[in-house]
């Protein structure tokens, strides 16, 4: 259930204006970084439908959320504490006889930790290809074979952070409760990712959220009965975003609310 989120009510058309390029004016430094090496490899089936529920960035459902099938579980280093969920990563095939010839690059949302196997070797390529200090994607099937044939199993690939490319605002799902609001961040555009999260209640000012996990934030303070915004600092960039009337003062759990803007717009 998503609530479509009005522009912030101010006293005249002004302060409005005034408002929205406060919240805009800070968006739009994130840029595609160089290229890197790495290796990737696939999980689930060629229908990517399979296992892509719940996992370390707290998204439950990445069709319903909009991901689709181009996703990864990205490896300790990548993943950074869940610093990296919801950023884009380009990826292309190179240097080896299963990159699927002619293929350009595929771009995938980080969306869950590849944890460690440090039972295996992974300088033999036996597993393990997420244990530190490897950069590894374990990509759904679909993204993978689109830039590597199935045989292979593992290839090496190059990768850059690009900008997210999202349809509309910030979106918020809400859990929790009055006294306890845990909200997860979805399709956020640009870095696609954050490094801080604060709410803002009607008779508040600022209050600082702490990362519960992944894309998961917490404040611990009683704003029931109040409106809701939001500001978000990007972790990939020093991107600033203020979402205003994010929620209004009936909000609940449960519900995803959206916000007028994103990184990118």
């Amino acid at each position: 259930m998503v609530a479509m989120a009005s522009f912030f009510r101010c006293v005249t058309a002004a302060a409005v204006l005034l408002v929205l390029m406060v919240a805009t004016s800070e968006a739009g430094n994130f840029k595609a970084s160089d290229w890197i090496a790495a290796h990737a490899t696939f999980y689930g089936d060629s229908s990517g439908l399979s296992d892509d529920m719940g996992g370390a960035c707290g998204y439950s459902n990445m069709q319903a959320i909009g991901f689709g099938t181009n996703t990864a579980a990205l490896s300790t280093p990548l993943f950074d504490n869940g610093k990296a969920c919801g950023g884009c990563f380009e990826i292309r095939c190179t240097g080896s006889k299963y990159c699927v010839a002619g293929a350009s690059s595929v771009i995938v949302t980080g969306t869950n930790l590849c944890p460690p196997n440090y039972a295996e070797n992974p300088d033999a390529d036996q597993g393990g290809w997420c244990n530190p200090p490897r950069l590894h994607f374990d990509m759904a099937m679909p993204s993978w074979l689109s830039i590597g044939q199935y045989e292979g199993g593992i290839i090496p690939v190059m990768y850059r952070r690009v900008p997210c490319q999202r349809s509309g605002g910030v979106k918020f799902k809400f859990s929790g409760n009055a006294y306890w609001l845990l909200v997860y961040l979805l399709n956020v555009g640009g870095p696609g990712d954050a490094d801080g999260v604060w709410v803002k209640g009607d008779n508040t000012g600022w209050i600082a959220m702490s990362r519960n996990f992944g894309a998961a934030w917490q404040a611990f303070s009683n704003l029931g009965g109040m409106g809701l915004a939001f500001k978000i600092q990007a972790h990939s960039s020093d991107d600033t975003i203020i979402c205003n009337a994010v929620a209004d003062a009936s909000w609940s759990a449960g519900v995803t609310y959206q916000a007028a803007i994103n990184f990118d717009s």
